[in-house]
This record gives structure tokens, C-alpha cells and sequence, in this order.
């Protein structure tokens, strides 16, 4: 099916692919949170210790990180449809070994294989979505559903992963294998075919593969070495000193390779650049939020698994609210100023939490900031997604999406390292205030960039 014929397909056939995008959208996201709550059980179950736990969580995020941008290549040279199914089939397999996982070992590696399926996800749906719907109000409408489901999983995650986590942990993982299956079942019927959007002309550049894969690896795992130990660790010392040298490496082969990895044109793209800037300080405010409220409620207000999963149902509702209606917003303000503004909604929200951390109700302490901060972050995740692909050639987009998504989630993995840092080992209401602070301060940059780097004349489309 050509972009021609899949942008006039039937609403119904459109609307029914859409939905199969999301879902997995929605698990995507979904399982980055999901575990907060269940990793006290995990620990325990499994007898693991405080800095092995966390990598329950940094295992699937480190390779999801890793392998992004070599899951985009692949979903534009083989067929965004084709990649979309073997993940999401590589997705569910990870979370059964994960869930029947009889010890730590097979659990960390379940979730680093959920990571590396994931990471050839994302570009596959973003791809399919922005080479499905034509660019202006349906691709807008488009994004607005698919973020709906997919900011949102952010957020219930940690709603679920709660509500589970009082059955039995394992839950938090097999949760995932029913809608990976259907959603692999569903694809070829209902997503449009590979068609003329593979790229063909070129093969998959195999040396800059693994060398922008390795890069990100070791900076991910010395952000995250960072968060554990300190940053003046040998360990983290040796992992950023791996990173750099493995950087210097993928940029010389690229300028050197006949078929680079990341095309020249991406580079040169504006709206690309500022979207990942946008990513990345989404991650490092309001996208970070969840790892300090998560903290906040169960260690310093003492909440129990549900109390705490509950505490961020209203957000998550925000959330939604606000994803359903942000492709009517951008289209009356324009995605620059809808960026801005969510940016500034966001630094607003997180100062409130930053103020009212010393208070010890959840309506009148907690509540307000949760609520602004969700409906913000329902605006972000949707235009930031709009700016940042936009401009991108449709033989491009999963390569475009998968470097909005590597800054994403490198950011979240330096956010988290910043603010274990800012908390300390027993942190207080001060600690948590400096630490909503901190995040503000990037959704202030992010509403910066916004504003100054998005050019007026692509604000309306």
C-alpha cells in the first residue's frame, strides 16, 4: 500500500490500525513504570539486593535506549509492519520468561530482552503511524489518540503495577503477554504492508549498528552506575571514559560510510533536532516525576502498594483528558506555542509540588500538582511528537522517531542519576522539594527550546 493509498483508506480500517498502534504504545510505556511499586517484592522474593533491584527498571531502559536508534534503521529498511510483529512477539516471550522467571538472573536478562523488543517497537509505531496518516489534522488526530494510550501508560503503570503487585508480582510482567499476542495477531490484517517505504536502496550499515548501539549502552550504564555508587566511582568513571572513546568511534566511521547509519538529511533537520531536545527535557521533568512521587508517598508518607498506585490514578486520568483533546489544541495555537505552554504548565505543576512537599494531605498537598502537572504532560508528549517528526521524510520517520526517543529515555537514565543524587540516602520533605525543583528547571529549558527553536512558520499544520 502506498502512503497515497494508506492516507485515503476507510476511517474504519484507519481507525482500527490505530488502535493496535496504541496498544502497544501503551505497553511500551506501560512496563518502564510498571515495576516501581512491585521492586520492594521483587527484591524480596528473589533475594536481591538494594543496587541490584534497580535494575529491574534500568535493565529494560538501558537496552531500550541502546538499541533505538538500530530499531529505527531496521524499521526503514525492512518495513516498519514486518518489524512491528517480530517485536511485539519477542516482547511477549521476554515478559512470560519474566514473570516465570524462578530466579534474579533470568528476570534481569527477560527485561533486557523486553528492552532491545521494545526499542525495535517504538520506531516501527511511530513510522507506521506517520507514514499512515498525511501530515497536517489526521496525522495530528493520529498522534492525539496514540499519545492518549501511550503518555498514559506512564502513569498506570504505576496504578497497575500497584493494584498487581498485591496479587503477586509475577503479574506485573504476564500482564503483557495477552495484548502482545493480540496485537501480533492483529497487525498483518490491519496495519498497512511494507509497501514502497522500506528502504531498499541501501543496506543496514552494520559497523555504525554496533557502534551507536555500544555508545549508548555504556553512557546508559554509566548514568545509571552514577545513580547506584556516585558519580567519582571507578566504575562510572570507567563506563563515561567507554562511552566517549565508542563515540568518537561511530562519528568517524559515519562520515566515513558510504550508507551512515544516521542519514545527513536527519542531521539537518531543525524541527528533528529540537524535538529531541523537547524529549529529552520531557523525560528530565514530568517524565522523571513519577520516580520522585513514587518515593515520596511510600517512603516519606508511608503508603502501602495500592494507597501508592492509587495516588497517581487522577494524574493518569489528566493525562488522558489532556492527550484526547491536544490535536484540537495545537491545531488552534500551533504546535510551537502548545509546546511552550505545556512546558510551562509543567514547571508550574512541579514548583506547586516543590512547595507543598512539607504538607500531609493528599488533596490539598499533593492532589493539585499531580493534576496540573498530568494535564501538561498529556499536551507535551503529543506535540513534542508532532514538531519533532514533521519535517522528517517518510522513509525516515522510524529512524526520526527512534532518535527523539534514544534522547528520551538517555535523559530519563541522567534525570534519575541527577535526582538520587539531590535526594540522598534518607531523603526529607527539603530533599524532595530541591528534588521537584530540579525537574522544573528542565521543563523550563524544555519550553525554551520550544519557543526559540521551533520556526513560527511550522507552528500551524
Amino acid at each position: 500500500m502506498t502512503l497515497t493509498e494508506s492516507a485515503t483508506v476507510r476511517r474504519s480500517s484507519a481507525g482500527a490500525a490505530l488502535a493496535v498502534l496504541a496498544v502497544a504504545q501503551f505497553l511500551i510505556a506501560l512496563d518502564y513504570s510498571i515495576v516501581y511499586i512491585a521492586l520492594p517484592s521483587v527484591g524480596g522474593d528473589l533475594a536481591l539486593s538494594e543496587s541490584s533491584v534497580q535494575w529491574v527498571v534500568s535493565g529494560y531502559a538501558v537496552f531500550f535506549a541502546g538499541f533505538l536508534v538500530v530499531g529505527g534503521r531496521a524499521a526503514d529498511r525492512f518495513g516498519p509492519r514486518t518489524l512491528f510483529v517480530g517485536a511485539m512477539l519477542l516482547f511477549g516471550l521476554a515478559a512470560l520468561a519474566g514473570g516465570l522467571a524462578p530466579g534474579a538472573s533470568l528476570l534481569l536478562v527477560a527485561r533486557a530482552v523486553q528492552g532491545i523488543a521494545a526499542a525495535a517497537l517504538q520506531p516501527a509505531v511511530i513510522a507506521l503511524i506517520n507514514t499512515t496518516f498525511a501530515a497536517g489534522p489526521a496525522r495530528n488526530r493520529a498522534l492525539g489518540v496514540w499519545g492518549t494510550v501511550g503518555a498514559s501508560g506512564l502513569a498506570a503503570g504505576v496504578v497497575i503495577g500497584g493494584l498487581l503487585t498485591t496479587v503477586s508480582w509475577r503479574w506485573v510482567f504476564l500482564i503483557n503477554l495477552p495484548l502482545a499476542v493480540i496485537c501480533a495477531l492483529a497487525a498483518p490484517r490491519l496495519l498497512p504492508g511494507n509497501g514502497t517505504r522500506t528502504d531498499r536502496r541501501t543496506t543496514l550499515n552494520v559497523p555504525s549498528a554496533v557502534l551507536c548501539t555500544a555508545t549508548v549502552l555504556s553512557a546508559a550504564l554509566a548514568l545509571t552506575q552514577a545513580a547506584a555508587a556516585g558519580w567519582t566511582h571507578p566504575g562510572t568513571l570507567a563506563a563515561f571514559a567507554v562511552a566517549a572513546v565508542l563515540l568518537g568511534a561511530f562519528v568517524r566511521q559515519e562520515r566515513r560510510a558510504a550508507a551512515p547509519l544516521v542519514d545527513p538529511v536527519l542531521r539537518r533537520t531543525r524541527s528533528l533536532l529540537v524535538g529531541c531536545g523537547s524529549t529529552a527535557c520531557y523525560m528530565a521533568s514530568v517524565g522523571n516525576q513519577f520516580f520522585v512521587v513514587t518515593l515520596l508517598v511510600q517512603q516519606l508518607r508511608g503508603y502501602g502498594p495500592i494507597a501508592a498506585g492509587l495516588a497517581f490514578l487522577p494524574m493518569a486520568v489528566a493525562i488522558a483528558v489532556a492527550n484526547s483533546v491536544a490535536a484540537r489544541v495545537v491545531a488552534a495555537l500551533g504546535v510551537r506555542r502548545t509546546l511552550t505552554l505545556a512546558f510551562v504548565a509543567d514547571a508550574l505543576g512541579l514548583l506547586l509540588l516543590a512547595v507543598q512537599v512539607h504538607g500531609d494531605s493528599y488533596v490539598y498537598d499533593l492532589l493539585p500538582g499531580l493534576l496540573i502537572t498530568g494535564f501538561a504532560h498529556g499536551l507535551t508528549y503529543v506535540s513534542m511528537f508532532i514538531a519533532g517528526t514533521a519535517d522528517v521524510p517518510d522513509r525516515h520517520q522510524g529512524t526520526g522517531g527512534a532518535l527523539m526517543t534514544t534522547a528520551q529515555y538517555m535523559s530519563g537514565a541522567l534525570g534519575i542519576a541527577v535526582l538520587v543524587l539531590v535526594l540522598g540516602p534518607q531523603p526529607g520533605p527539603g530533599d524532595f522539594g530541591a528534588a521537584f525543583v530540579t525537574t522544573a528547571l528542565a521543563a523550563a529549558a524544555g519550553a525554551g527550546l520550544a519557543w526559540f527553536g521551533l520556526a513560527e512558520r511550522g507552528s500551524r499544520r
